[in-house]
């Protein structure tokens, strides 16, 4: 099997790149700098690094590097400094899975491209009208209406959910909805649930990054998981 991940060279991105060589599968990285990738993650033969702005590629370059990929999956998030929260572009996470999901139709591909985005669980899944307190919707609308990246993540995980969809003949998709992040070194037990189980606002769980590149690998590479997930927002906690 054959992966592009874009994000590749953020906190996740790079766990999920090496849990997928792990694997023994093929990698391609779309990446800024070539040169930083590699120096964290270092050389493989199954891995392929494109020093490229994903927003900034045609349509036909995208089309090229997403050809012969069974699965994409986005790292990509919002760098946490003045422009990288406000500055542009403010759809970064949207617009790179518009084309990419594009991108995979482009090339009219013989069977199903899994796409894996990584998102947040303060972002709530409106297929299963997931209830939250008044004062938790309060605070979620402040934070959507003062913090471009939040409104971001509900567009892409919106855009899979409404303009892809379920049935589209090209693409299968999941959304995998950590919540605050923190950095392990090894992957550790961890907990699934079809939503959250907790205020991610008033009383947030914690998800290591390398349990979500873990999970995202899975999905990926298991074809039980991704049966029990697709079409879904799987929430990840760590297990206490």
């Amino acid at each position: 099997m054959t992966t592009l991940v874009v994000g590749a060279s953020g906190a996740t991105g790079r766990l999920l790149v090496q849990q997928l060589l792990d694997r023994g599968q093929t990698v391609r990285v779309i990446v800024r700098s070539s040169a930083r990738f590699l120096e964290t993650v270092g050389g493989h033969e199954r891995l392929s690094v494109i020093q490229a702005t994903v927003l900034d590629l045609s349509d036909a370059e995208l089309a090229q590097h997403v050809s012969g990929c069974d699965a994409v999956a986005s790292c990509l998030g919002h760098t946490l400094s003045i422009k990288g929260l406000f500055g542009k572009p403010r759809r970064l996470v949207t617009d790179a899975t518009r084309r990419l999901c594009d991108a995979i139709k482009a090339n009219n591909p013989k069977g199903h491209v899994k796409y894996v985005l990584m998102n947040t669980t303060g972002n709530r899944n409106r297929d299963l009208a997931e209830s939250i307190s008044f004062a938790e919707k309060i605070v979620v609308g402040l934070i959507r209406l003062l913090i471009p990246p939040h409104s971001d993540n509900e567009h892409a995980a919106e855009y899979l959910r409404t303009n892809v969809g379920r049935n589209n003949p090209c693409i299968e998709w999941a959304v995998v909805r950590p919540d605050s992040l923190s950095d392990e070194k090894a992957v550790t037990d961890y907990e699934l649930h079809e939503s959250p189980t907790r205020s991610a606002i008033f009383d947030p769980g914690v998800t290591s990054r390398i349990n979500v590149g873990h999970f995202m690998a899975d999905l990926i590479t298991d074809n039980a998981v991704w049966s029990a997930w697709k079409g879904q927002m799987p929430v990840i906690y760590n297990v206490a």
